[in-house]
């Protein structure tokens, strides 16, 4: 592998003249430059990515803000991770994961040690303490979620208003007159995080519209805590239940209380939930969903820190982008049969 000594030897200068040419700390005649990037091509030499650092004044590294808390449902979080670190690395940028150890003094110090370029903010609350020290940091950020004071911010989150009203138009369309909100997890409805009270605003504008009432049932952590839960919402029913189940944490407990309670899905229940389409295909009943396109979201976030950093002047005061969910029909759903 060729070194800067190579490329020395071969542009006819000193090795410390090399080292200027990639840091750009000192002068260099045009043509002196040009004699040693003319080497590095020729030698397809690649300078480490300190030097590029130290060039560009940039990391290329994009900090990843992510607060793991208790009873994070993993899964999902992994798939925003995974895709958010390919998107990046196309653009040449790697991630760095800032956990929440440190608090919100923790984006400080990577910003202000130069670690990272640029910001992406996830798992937002309504009224997250990272916001004030982000609004304040001098690098661009962009936050997958939205708090509730969310002016000057960029952001960008699934449409779950839209969602929840999705799921309440399918169900009603299928003939059913009432539906079972699964709702989050105790632990989410406590952090306060908006995208919960959008998505409840979503299905009760639907319902007071098509004349469909909602039983609410609390997410649950267990197998049997769930039959409880969906015990007593039944009893508040008549004829063949419908459910939702918009947290993806909820859906194999569900999908096992309905069994263990003796409900076929598809046949004595209509259930749409949130999962990926792998884990909705290969239950025994293929699993009707409604998605917040995580990859989408992901994607575009990248773009616009990518965009933000590459192009100043191009970065707005302020943006709300809300990535459209999907609804797939599988058979986990059924019209009742008194609506055939």
């Amino acid at each position: 592998m060729p070194t800067s000594k190579d490329v020395a030897r071969l542009a006819g200068v000193s090795q410390s003249t090399v080292s200027y040419v990639m840091s750009g700390r000192r002068p260099i005649s045009e043509k002196t430059r040009k004699r040693v990037e003319a080497a590095m091509a020729q030698l397809a030499f690649q300078p480490n990515a300190g030097a590029r650092a130290l060039a560009s004044r940039r990391s290329q590294v994009i900090g990843l803000a992510i607060p793991f808390v208790p009873d994070l449902h993993m899964g999902s979080i992994m798939e925003f991770i995974s895709v958010i670190a390919a998107t990046a690395r196309q653009s040449d940028y790697d991630i760095l994961l800032v956990t929440d150890d440190e608090g919100p003094q923790g984006l400080e110090r990577v910003v202000g040690q130069q670690l990272v370029d640029g910001l992406i903010i996830m798992q937002v609350e309504g009224d997250d303490a990272r916001v004030p020290v982000i609004r304040n940091l001098p690098v661009p950020s962009v936050l997958i979620g939205i708090p509730e004071k969310h002016d000057g911010l960029e952001c960008i989150d699934a449409d779950f208003e839209l969602a929840g009203a999705m799921c309440v138009e399918e169900l009603a369309q299928l003939g059913h007159e009432s539906v079972i909100l699964v709702d989050w997890q105790d632990s989410v409805v406590r952090r306060h995080v908006n995208y919960v009270k959008r998505f409840h605003r979503g299905v009760d504008k639907a319902a007071a519209a098509v004349g469909l009432k909602v039983i609410h049932a609390p997410g649950r952590t267990t197998i049997a805590a769930m039959e409880k839960a969906v015990t007593k919402a039944l009893e508040q029913t008549n004829g063949i239940p419908a459910f939702i189940a918009p947290e993806a944490a909820n859906q194999d407990l569900l999908v096992e209380a309905l069994h263990n309670l003796g409900l076929v899905l598809g046949e004595d229940a209509s259930v749409v939930v949130n999962c990926s389409d792998r884990i909705a295909e290969r239950q025994r009943t293929p699993l009707t969903t409604i998605g917040f396109e995580p990859d989408e979201v992901s994607r575009r976030a990248v773009h616009r820190i990518v965009r933000d950093l590459t192009d100043p002047t191009s970065r707005p005061h302020e943006a709300l982008e809300l990535i459209r969910p999907v609804l797939k029909r599988r058979k986990s759903t059924i019209r009742p049969r008194n609506k055939r």
